[in-house]
């Protein structure tokens, strides 16, 4: 297949792939009970591998390798794009498919500390990027408004105009209370996770590609392998959309809390009369901004 001809095929790959998405997107806001049962099928579909693909390889981290020591340009200049992408579709089509460990890497961080990364393989991460294409627009459907990282059309920059567009109204939040959920990554509950997606996704084969990453290991960089019993690893494909599901679980608590975002004018008086403070969150990932009310008498 020629450039020409690649580039037109991503770009009809690219126009089904979005129709489908909103198809799943209008059908999850329309029912908010419903599981979606086939979906496996989408995953291994050529279209959705090929924009999986391009993602990948675009990406920043696309020239670091996993541990099989592949990249996406090693895959082009060896067997290609498309043979990569028809033996992978094959090995989802027979389930033969199994992901393999992550490569860890230790990125320092301010203060001295240390932030672990997971690597991927090219060939898990295409995966991954197919899956995200799939679930994506079914979950968000659920996640609320006050929910800003990792998600489409969303940034920092948003939440951050937020917090400042609510604290400068007069008579409004005045305290911000900044909070950050420690190793939120390593900790999430897989059980709790699952739970959180089953309840939009019936389809077995889907469930059980989302556990194997979950529980694909981890090479340290002492070369020991290790078991992964809790968490998704940071800086993988598919990670952040997981983190929101399992994290969406406070966003809903504080919006139907005493006080939170869903209480009316009344409720808020009455809260403030009585020394009650009136609550808002604003989430990026695992860094919270919840707000704290209380009127100043003037």
């Amino acid at each position: 297949m020629n450039t020409d001809e690649l580039e037109h095929a991503l770009y009809m790959a690219e126009r089904r792939v979005l129709n489908i998405q909103t198809k799943l997107h209008r059908w999850a806001c329309d029912d908010s009970h419903r599981r979606f049962d086939d979906l496996y099928n989408l995953v291994a579909d050529p279209g959705f591998l090929l924009v999986a693909w391009d993602r990948v390889r675009g990406n920043k981290g696309a020239r670091a390798a996993g541990v099989d020591g592949r990249t996406a340009r090693s895959v082009e200049a060896g067997q290609g794009a498309g043979d990569f992408l028809d033996g992978l579709r094959l090995q989802l089509k027979d389930r033969s498919f199994r992901p393999l460990p992550v490569r860890e890497r230790m990125i320092p961080k301010a203060g001295g500390k240390l932030r672990r990364l997971g690597i991927a393989t090219v060939t898990d991460r295409v995966v991954q990027a197919s899956l995200k294409l799939v679930l994506e627009p079914i979950f968000e459907a659920d996640f609320l408004p006050c929910s800003y990282g990792f998600r489409p059309n969303r940034r920092a920059h948003d939440a951050v105009a937020e917090v400042r567009y609510l604290a400068s109204r007069p008579r409004n939040y005045e305290w911000i209370v900044e909070g950050d959920i420690t190793a939120c990554f390593d900790e999430i509950s897989h059980p709790g996770l699952m739970d959180r997606v089953r309840h939009r996704v019936g389809d077995r084969r889907i469930l059980g590609l989302v556990k194997a990453f979950l529980k694909s290991g981890i090479l340290g960089e002492d070369r020991l392998l290790r078991e992964t019993t809790a968490g998704t690893p940071q800086g993988s494909i598919l990670s952040p959309l997981l983190s929101n599901v399992a994290l969406s679980v406070l966003d809903e608590y504080i919006a139907q809390a005493p006080g939170g975002p869903t209480a009316g004018k009344v409720d808020r008086a009455r809260r403030h009369r009585h020394g009650l403070p009136n609550y808002r969150l604003i989430r990026y990932a695992d860094d919270c901004a919840p707000r704290t009310q209380r009127e100043v008498l003037m």
